[in-house]
């Protein structure tokens, strides 16, 4: 059956197959060792035990503890999972022509919600994680569009931001971020200097047994693992715990021992240190997630968790583990993508035998578009279109490079099998999940984030953001703005890639319809692919959107001041 609430299309399934196998497990008194109270919402719906579910509701105490488990009545663990350079195009759900299986992530939106309008805060990876983090375009703030490399720093995070995070662990979360990080930190070297460059260099001057500042820790986050940068591209190949690297590196990476293919050579020669597996990075990552899970759910079972995975794939160089490669018809590329998808299969695994499923927000996404390698050679290898069917990738401003999967499962409030179509940005998960916990935000934070959990739950009917800013790879120099089906780039090109000077983007590119304009006019709902520009034919568009950019940009928001009672 379909039902149309505003801009959000329902699709009401059944449940998976093992939801059924729940309510005949529940039906049949059988828990494997599972608390059968945890699944009040399942048996609610269960006509044949209701008769003696009325029965032995009249007893105070079991009332009282089917109460406390209660999802409805209690605030939901939360896990965002961010891929690195994962396209719109390389997913199934989003792309039939994909020719890489996600059945992980298929079954995921199934159960789930499919945004079909969501885009990065910008198009390159450092100011999206700010971006995401903080509520705030990362284009508002100085440096907010670099990239940081190596010992990169200091953070972007100014100390007394709020983060998604410091406002989950104000409400009593228990919170971990697992991965990578790449928002900036500072480390020192033997005289307690902070180090400012980002090269070998730099790596080689870091005296290991001082603190690194600017990191999760420092956040909002109880917990921490993961890398500095990009995991298997940086200067520094090594892992952090909380605010220390335990296996400092001791040596350069021998490249020659790496794989060799077109999307292997992303390795830059920095220091290695003994424990840091190129190929298994994120293998390690899902590991120390499922322990966090374990660990707590075991351990503190009444408190609510949020859990920040944020994966190495599928940024270059595509090493997939061994027992991924040649699995797919896809080259090395297209295996990484499929070990993604597993990893995500695994999280979701976990939560089902934590018994934690039922009342867990999960939140799949991507950081930008697919990187230029990975869309040259897929297309010319193997017919496979990641940004598909966008035009332009990761730095660019065209719909290619900030367009992005946003899938959302929470099977105690969302409907399965839902598409959404309201713009939205990553940014905007900060406010979402501050309605979700029933939180006020401050007007000094999360300038440019709204509650989107109205369009999830299907109780509003307009669209929620009034227009949405896009961010290209130079900063501030490359904007541009959305609202409706118009789109206003405030430059002229692609704000990011070279077409012109890189071999393999040449036969990509586009002829200008008007290549001497200052900018460039899209109506989305007629050319999504962003080749017909219409700067002269509706001038008065191009004006009123530009006049709202600038506007947005003096104001220092987007979010408007909450009206006060």
């Amino acid at each position: 059956m379909f039902e149309r609430i505003g801009s959000c299309v329902l699709v009401h399934l059944a449940r998976t197959d093992y939801h059924r196998r729940d309510h005949r497990r529940l039906a049949a008194g059988i828990d494997d060792g599972i608390p059968i109270m945890r699944n009040r919402i399942t048996m609610r719906n269960n006509k044949q035990i209701a008769p003696m579910l009325a029965g032995v509701l009249l007893c105070c105490f079991f009332e009282s503890a089917l109460a406390s488990h209660d999802p409805q009545e209690q605030k939901p663990n939360i896990i965002l999972i961010l891929a690195d350079d994962l396209g719109y195009g390389d997913l199934r759900c989003y792309n039939d022509q994909s020719k890489v299986a996600t059945p992980c992530l298929d079954r995921l939106e199934s159960e789930g919600i499919r945004m079909t309008d969501a885009h990065s805060p910008a198009t390159v990876c450092t100011p999206t994680r700010y971006g995401l983090l903080t509520g705030q375009m990362p284009f508002r703030i100085s440096r907010g569009g670099v990239v940081f490399s190596g010992v990169g720093g200091p953070s972007l995070i100014a100390p007394d931001r709020l983060t998604l995070a410091s406002m989950l662990q104000r409400q009593g979360y228990a919170t971990a971020c697992v991965g990578k990080w790449h928002v900036g930190m500072t480390f020192f070297d033997e005289h307690g200097q902070a180090i400012p460059d980002h090269g070998v260099e730099s790596v080689n001057q870091i005296d290991y047994s001082r603190a690194i500042q600017g990191g999760p820790i420092e956040y909002g986050f109880d917990y921490f693992f993961g890398t500095a940068c990009c995991p298997t591209t940086d200067w520094l190949y090594a892992f952090i715990h909380q605010d220390r690297i335990p296996t400092p590196p001791t040596q350069l990476i021998d490249k020659l021992k790496l794989p060799k293919h077109p999307y292997a050579h992303d390795c830059r020669p920095g220091m290695i240190a003994d424990d840091f597996p190129m190929e298994e990075v994120d293998l390690v990552f899902l590991e120390k997630s499922r322990k966090f899970l374990q660990q707590h759910v075991q351990q503190n079972p009444q408190q609510p968790f949020f859990l920040f995975h944020s994966t190495q794939a599928v940024h270059l160089p595509s090493f997939p583990a061994r027992q991924f490669q040649g699995k797919t018809n896809a080259g090395p590329h297209g295996d990484f993508i499929h070990q993604l998808d597993w990893i995500v299969g695994e999280l979701l695994e976990t939560l089902e035998q934590l018994d934690v499923y039922e009342n867990t927000l999960v939140i799949f996404t991507s950081d930008n578009g697919p990187e230029t390698t990975s869309v040259i050679h897929m297309r010319q290898d193997h017919d496979h279109d990641p940004a598909r069917p966008w035009r332009g990738m990761k730095r660019d401003n065209w719909e290619g490079g900030h367009r992005i999967p946003f899938i959302v499962r929470w099977p105690a409030r969302l409907d399965s099998g839902t598409t959404c179509d309201q713009l939205t940005c990553l940014t905007d998960i900060v406010a979402t999940v501050a309605g979700v916990i029933d939180l006020e935000l401050p007007d000094e934070s999360a300038e440019d984030s709204f509650n989107m959990l109205p369009a999830w739950t299907g109780e509003f009917d307009q669209a929620i953001r009034p227009y949405l800013i896009h961010q290209a790879f130079r900063g501030s120099q490359t904007l541009a703005i959305r609202r409706q089906q118009w789109k206003w780039i405030d430059h002229p090109d692609s704000g990011g890639n070279r077409y012109e000077a890189n071999p393999g983007l040449k036969p990509l590119i586009i002829a200008e319809s008007n290549p001497a304009a200052a900018g460039q006019l899209y109506d989305l709902s007629t050319d999504p692919g962003e080749m017909n520009n219409l700067v002269e034919t509706r001038p008065e568009i191009a004006r009123e959107l530009k006049r709202m950019l600038e506007e947005s940009k003096s104001n220092g928001r987007s979010r408007p001041i909450a009206v006060k009672r």
